[in-house]
């Protein structure tokens, strides 16, 4: 796991470390000295804590003017013991959400296992978010991921997708794809 690193293709359009708006503003990171660990395994130090044991994250790209962000998440999702989406909503979502951002893309293709709890902050999230015109969506989360997803339903909130290639595009181009795609299911 440790040599899973962030999505670095975008680094010279945007890091979230050098923008004053980013709840990671002037972080400093080691190329050598690995911390944080998921399973016992230590993970790259470019990835970023924010408050989970288990689930880290980096934002790759933030637009105000278009008011999206795309976030790669790596590691265990949970909600059952850790209550991450409480920690990822409370730490994170809201210090973007108040910056004017309302459409989430997260990239979840590292999101090994997913542990339910309540749905109180996806709600939250979600209705926020659809209030002014928002939405939210997972890319390429594993299927078995998937499958705890849907059993609680949270896909009602946080919209699935599949982009395997996300990578070949520009951030506004991958923005727009996922923007015209949720357009269109809701005509």
């Amino acid at each position: 796991m440790h040599e899973i690193e962030p999505f670095y293709n975008w680094r010279h359009l945007y890091t979230a470390e050098e923008d004053p708006l980013s709840p990671f503003y002037g972080r400093t990171y080691s190329e050598f000295e690995f911390s944080h660990t998921v399973y016992n395994y230590y993970i790259h130090p470019q990835w970023d804590e924010f408050g989970s044991r288990t689930l880290y994250l980096k934002i790759l790209y933030a637009d105000y003017e278009l008011h999206f962000v795309i976030i790669e998440l790596i590691g265990e999702w949970n909600d059952a013991i850790e209550n991450d989406i409480m920690t990822l909503k409370r730490d994170v979502v809201d210090k973007l959400f108040s910056e004017g951002i309302t459409k989430f893309i997260l990239i979840a293709e590292n999101v090994l296992n997913f542990h339910n709890g309540d749905k109180d902050y996806y709600q939250e999230w979600f209705e926020e978010v659809t209030d002014e015109e928002g939405w939210i969506v997972a890319l390429n989360m594993p299927e078995g991921t998937q499958y705890d997803f849907r059993r609680k339903k949270l896909n009602y909130y946080i919209e699935l997708m599949e982009i395997p290639n996300w990578r070949v595009y520009k951030p506004e181009h991958l923005f727009m794809k996922i923007n015209d795609e949720i357009s269109k299911r809701l005509q």
